[in-house]
């Protein structure tokens, strides 16, 4: 059974259930800045969590794209991912613990055919001083479901990680842990979770590789949560009733809600009873690209084949959903991946970095049936991935022969060293510790975060009152070159191809400026003609429609995003239309506009510019 079977079971085990299917949310969270990305399937569930009515019911299932930044360190691994797909169901009041439990076990046993006698469960110990009793309701249940299986499910008390590794797991199936282990919220324990914020206990499932012995290193005794890599957790069902008040104490929610995740990844190496994630269909395309262009088996460099396989899957999907490279927040996060991937390469003897797109491709022929979005902007991911990789390739070449220059005068990379390194070179810190590290060398981090801390607050000072983006105010002068500004995106998609999108905008009543994605300078000929496009649709008398829909209604319309804009359910959409109602542009936006485009005047592009890798900025302004 293959990653995308087990994806459509589980779909379809919960839609025979009741539950309507959800698509995934984006990657860049909407409405959330506590996080950069989308790290998990309750996170953007989170207002129906705490009592909000859903639109589509009380019983959802779907498959969430998350990413989890926290991971890159950790991936090189055999089960770490910094991408993955969490399949999760949820109860909005719905169901508890008495339906939830034996689904999830008749769908793993019953619909996947995974033994039983593999799986052990955990559940939450409780916490006296916080007043959170033992979860004994999921004991028992799970007592009842493994009985009729014929299995005997003993359950033992482990506490804490470190006491599970001295006590080992003493004949057990259900083992149940404090609130570090079984107890779930975005912000973790208990006590770090903020006023308001909802959480429950939880139950996992693990499944054991009985040919992985373990390993001493990791503690005297095995147990579930132990990581020497015999269990893997492939599922958890949260049970969340309470929130945390003011006083420190917690309280039940006005609903009791179901938050299930199971890992695709994770549950599909599990039934393929081989704990290397990275040897599931999803990735075999990509290692099989990197051995022909190294030239040595995945067997000989796992480390390095398994970083450059996630990264740049989770590159392909960051940029799908907006994401382009960058020095702030998640455009560095992905221009990290991307550069990590180089280093790689570089490790296995890969100089040239054409192979970066051809494994973007492969990520994006597997994934394009469970999301046509990437099969859409295939062109604008592949020209990233290669401006971006070919940028730091460069990039690299001239850090390295610094840093070996560095080497021969004391072995030692200064503050100074790495802070040039990265504000001269865009040698980013995180490559020269790793470099550092790998040759014997010395790096003095801590005066690095100084420097640049200091030149941060310079920037900062320089750059205070300056103008941002967006409308400079709402004159009339304004408000016309903000439609005009919608017009040019639209003739820009017309003639440049629709993985054109807007990343930027900055309008006065003197002027509208457009930053675009696009890898190549415009020629004359295309700079002429979206200025006839425009002006040909100015004379054409459009109307500037406004319509409020769900954002699923106006995204299947195909209206475009503001860029850095988050979205609520309920959205405005202007759209310059005809008579006939024939659309020629469609815009996420909440205006004000002309009411109609003979208003504008004649449109004229006064200047087309590079501003970054991928990105072009024109400049326009109307007369008359």
């Amino acid at each position: 059974m293959n990653s995308n079977e087990v994806r459509q079971k589980f779909l379809d085990f919960y839609q025979k259930r009741g539950h309507t299917v959800i698509p995934s949310s984006s990657l860049v969270p909407e409405n959330d800045p506590t996080t950069l990305f989308t790290g998990s399937g309750m996170q953007p569930l989170l207002p129906y969590l705490l009592g909000q009515k859903h639109p589509l019911g009380t019983r959802l299932v779907n498959s969430q794209k998350c990413f989890r930044a926290e991971d890159i360190d950790e991936v090189g691994d055999n089960r770490h991912t910094t991408f993955f797909e969490m399949l999760g169901n949820w109860s909005l009041g719905a169901y508890f613990k008495q339906e939830q439990l034996p689904w999830v076990f008749s769908f793993l046993t019953d619909e996947l055919g995974f033994n039983p006698e593999k799986l052990s469960v955990t559940a939450f110990a409780g916490d006296a001083r916080l007043g959170i009793p033992k979860d004994e309701e999921s004991i028992e249940i799970w007592k009842q479901l493994f009985q009729e299986k014929g299995i005997k499910a003993k359950a033992v008390e482990l506490g804490t990680e470190q006491q599970g590794s001295e006590k080992g797991m003493q004949g057990g199936r259900i083992f149940l842990y404090d609130s570090k282990k079984n107890w779930w919220s975005r912000s973790g324990v208990p006590e770090k979770m903020p006023t308001g914020e909802p959480g429950g206990p939880d139950s996992e499932i693990f499944y054991e590789f009985e040919d992985t012995p373990h390993n001493l290193a990791f503690g005297k005794e095995c147990h579930p949560n132990c990581d020497c890599g015999r269990f893997m957790e492939i599922c958890n069902s949260v049970f969340m009733e309470y929130r945390k008040a003011e006083d420190g104490s917690f309280g039940k929610l006005p609903q009791r809600n179901v938050d299930f995740g199971g890992g695709l990844e994770r549950i599909a190496a599990a039934l393929s009873g081989n704990s290397d994630v990275f040897q599931l269909d999803i990735f075999q395309k990509a290692l099989l690209t990197i051995e022909q262009v190294a030239g040595i088996p995945y067997a000989q460099n796992k480390e390095a084949f398994r970083v450059i396989a996630d990264h740049i899957r989770g590159s392909v999907m960051m940029i799908s959903d907006g994401v382009l490279p960058s020095n702030k927040e998640r455009g560095y996060i992905l221009r990290r991946l991307i550069r990590r991937s180089v280093i790689k390469g570089r490790q296995l003897g890969v100089q040239e970095t054409n192979w970066i797109s051809e494994i973007g491709s492969s990520y994006i022929e597997f994934y394009k049936s469970s999301y046509p979005e990437l099969a859409q902007k295939r062109e604008e991911i592949g020209i990233i991935l290669t401006l971006e990789a070919k940028k730091f390739a460069k990039t690299l070449e001239t850090g390295l022969k610094l840093l070996e220059h560095i080497r021969q005068k004391g072995n030692v990379v200064s503050g100074q060293d790495a802070f040039i390194l990265f504000t001269t070179h865009g040698f980013p810190i995180e490559l020269v510790e790793e470099i550092a590290e790998r040759e014997g060398m010395g790096l003095e981090k801590e005066e690095f975060s100084k420097l640049l801390e200091e030149h941060r607050e310079l920037s900062r000072t320089s750059s205070a009152g300056k103008f941002k983006g967006g409308l400079a105010d709402t004159s009339y002068e304004t408000t016309k070159l903000h439609t005009a500004h919608h017009l040019t995106l639209a003739a820009l998609r017309e003639i440049l191809g629709d993985h054109v999108h807007q990343r930027g905008s900055n309008i006065t009543a003197e002027r509208l400026r457009l930053d675009f994605s696009y890898p190549a300078k415009l020629t004359q000929d295309q700079i002429q003609q979206v200025e006839d496009l425009v002006n040909a649709k100015i004379q054409e008398e459009l109307d500037m429609v406004r319509k409020e829909m769900r954002k699923e209604e106006a995204l299947k319309l195909g209206a475009e995003m503001e860029f850095g804009v988050k979205y609520g359910d309920v959205v405005s959409v202007y759209i310059a239309q005809d008579k006939e109602g024939k659309a020629f542009s469609k815009e996420f936006c909440g205006g004000p506009h002309a009411q109609n485009t003979k208003e504008l005047g004649v449109f004229k592009i006064i200047k087309e510019e590079a501003v970054s890798s991928g990105i072009r900025r024109i400049k326009a302004r109307l007369n008359g």
